[in-house]
């Protein structure tokens, strides 16, 4: 388990992370999510020991991470852009990690280079971005760490590639207890293979919810009310986060179990309505709107 307890880090004066408070749980995917500049690279940073809050602490299974040997052998970082020394080969890089990592999966790091179609003695500069993106998550799943620390990891690859890694992820998770923690603007490849989800805003965290848990309390309901009267009393009543209006036709965005927010519209008087489920994009932009981070005003301010 990680675990973050009331961590800040402050570049002169922006708080880049402020006071956040978060759990990973092993066993699970946990992706991080945030509107830009939230502070996710720097949590990741931090999370990693590459760098030192200012205040609060960082544990990986109960133990400090920064300038903690033991504890930074318990994970691998894939940051945003993969770092390979300079004239390097695959076959430099497996030798190298095969020397920080105990357990390196020298073998199966071989197999995987076959598969995924990479020259093991080419230099990886000439590799593209996506072959590099590859390599660096070949590297990370071989070092058979207790937990893979990713930074758009899908970044780069096609949607053949993205499939596959995500079913690699998931074998290493059933086969051996990887923990992956993935931070991503990519919310629709978050939302096939995330557990939890935490969502970061302004440096601080929004939100931290089993993914379920989030669709399951959070509803869009697209309905026509029969008089504007009726359309008041629902927003006075239920807990909106979003209420737009195209001519007749009311779509919200509102807290609440679907079987609660059903019973709620069927004692309403509508011409129809209808309850449709969110997706995680949906659910970003609306708990963002909350908080002033508001399409409408990027668009037309």
């Amino acid at each position: 388990m990680i675990t973050l307890e009331n961590v800040s880090k402050r570049f002169e004066d922006v708080w880049a992370v402020d006071n956040v408070s978060l759990t990973m749980q092993e066993g699970s995917v946990f992706g991080l999510i945030g509107t830009n500049g939230a502070g996710k690279t720097t949590m990741l940073r931090m999370v990693t020991g590459i760098m030192r809050p200012d205040s609060g602490r960082i544990l990986i299974d109960e133990k400090p991470v920064f300038n903690q040997e033991q504890a930074i052998r318990e994970f691998y970082f894939i940051p945003d852009e993969p770092f390979f020394f300079r004239n390097a080969t695959p076959r430099d890089m497996e030798k190298y990690l095969a020397t920080v990592y105990e357990e390196f999966a020298s073998l199966p790091f071989y197999e995987y280079l076959e598969k995924f179609g990479l020259p093991r003695e080419k230099k990886i500069s000439t590799f593209s971005k996506g072959m590099q993106k590859q390599l660096a998550i070949i590297c990370g799943l071989c070092s058979n760490t207790k937990y893979l620390i990713c930074d758009e990891t899908f970044d780069g690859l096609d949607p053949v590639m993205r499939q596959g890694i995500k079913s690699i992820l998931a074998n290493h998770m059933d086969q051996r207890g990887l923990t992956p923690i993935i931070a991503s603007h990519n919310l629709r490849e978050l939302e096939d293979i995330c557990d939890h989800i935490g969502l970061l805003h302004k440096g601080g965290v929004l939100l931290s919810k089993d993914l379920l848990d989030m669709k399951c309390n959070i509803q869009k309901i697209q309905c026509v009310f029969a008089t504007e009267e009726e359309a008041d009393k629902a927003r006075q009543q239920m807990d909106i986060l979003q209420m737009d209006k195209r001519g007749m036709l009311y779509t919200i965005t509102a807290r609440g179990p679907r079987e609660e927010i059903m019973a709620y519209f069927a004692g309403l008087d509508t011409v129809f309505y209808e309850v449709l489920p969110l997706s995680l994009e949906e659910i970003f932009i609306s708990e963002t709107e909350v908080v002033g981070y508001d399409i409408k005003k990027i668009v037309f301010n």
